[in-house]
């Protein structure tokens, strides 16, 4: 069963969720890869504003592919979450409660999502056209210059994920692997 939840995301919300949590996300979220996140960290570290407010909102690790004629967005399946690891813990710091991505998160991500109560959430690889039908507007709103890893605004219905992280730390990848061995 799906919990629906709205983005920006609630401390509420974030604390009712627990690893294993399939969810259905609603509102606006933003997309930010590899070479976005360097910028706005960069801009940051030089006390700098990122290019949107950070409180609260949902980091969304893709870069689309083109759109094809009528469509609002190509594929937009989730990136390796690993590759922005040195730079989410400032952006946590700085208001930031959630991130979408595929793949395991580091010791220092982990402490930062626990320290500033907030979420990841895994979307599921390989299936960037199906994710791509959830997404009803997609606008650039920073470094246009980065292609398609500019920054884009969301607008997303019903996007589905699952609770990899929860606020506490409970992590779902390390839980599957010590029940797999308990068999």
């Amino acid at each position: 069963m799906y919990k629906n939840i709205k983005a920006p995301i609630s401390d509420e919300e974030i604390k009712a969720l627990k690893i294993g949590d399939y969810v259905y996300i609603t509102g606006k979220i933003y997309t930010a890869r590899d070479a976005a996140h360097e910028r706005m960290f960069e801009s940051m570290n030089n006390r700098d504003n990122p290019p949107f407010k950070l409180n609260h909102n949902i980091i969304y690790y893709m870069g689309p592919s083109p759109a094809r004629k009528g469509n609002i967005i190509g594929s937009a399946g989730p990136t390796t979450s690993s590759r922005m690891d040195k730079y989410t813990p400032l952006l946590l710091e700085n208001g930031l409660k959630g991130m979408i991505g595929k793949g395991k998160r580091s010791k220092n991500v982990i402490d930062a999502i626990i320290k500033n109560k907030a979420i990841y959430f895994a979307a599921v690889g390989g299936a960037g056209a199906l994710l791509s039908q959830a997404i009803k507007k997609a606008a650039v709103i920073a470094y246009d210059d980065l292609g398609t890893e500019a920054i884009r605004e969301l607008e997303v219905e019903k996007f589905p994920a699952i609770v990899v992280v929860d606020c506490e730390g409970n992590n779902l990848y390390e839980d599957v692997i010590k029940d797999y061995r308990t068999y």
